[in-house]
């Protein structure tokens, strides 16, 4: 499912670390998103609902998802890159996974195992001391 919530995100900017040289001390590179998951027109509840419950650590108190990006030498590139990262967190936590359909083991396996397991103890029988009541 792609997802695309640019239009709702809220962007921010500030003073980043990181690479610029002298640059970094007076241009704002570093953007911060916040996506009101709430308030959101793009998902249902259930959707909503899911999404609160896999990004949680990720939600702020006040409900909304919180994504920074400072790694770019460029606001834009920053902006670029949050507006990845929160779309690729939504389109993660509504993905529904397949549950496992359980498999019994085969016949064949099965008899492997005990022929395994009879060539082991053999090998152990081995082992031991030879005794005369064993004889």
């Amino acid at each position: 499912m792609k997802v695309n919530v640019y239009n709702e995100i809220i962007f921010s900017t500030a003073r980043s670390g990181g690479k610029g040289g002298q640059n970094v001390n007076k241009v704002e590179t570093m953007v911060e998103g916040r996506w009101n998951v709430a308030g959101s027109n793009l998902f249902n509840d259930e959707q909503k609902a899911r999404i609160f419950e896999k990004l949680a650590n990720k939600i702020t108190s006040e409900g909304f998802l919180l994504v920074k990006s400072q790694t770019a030498r460029t606001q834009l590139s920053n902006k670029d890159d949050v507006v990845r990262k929160i779309n690729f967190l939504i389109e993660h936590a509504l993905e529904k996974k397949k549950t496992r359909i359980a498999t019994k083991p085969s016949k064949a396996s099965k008899e492997k195992r005990v022929q395994s397991k009879k060539s082991k103890s053999k090998i152990k029988d081995n082992r031991r001391k030879v005794r005369l009541h064993d004889i």
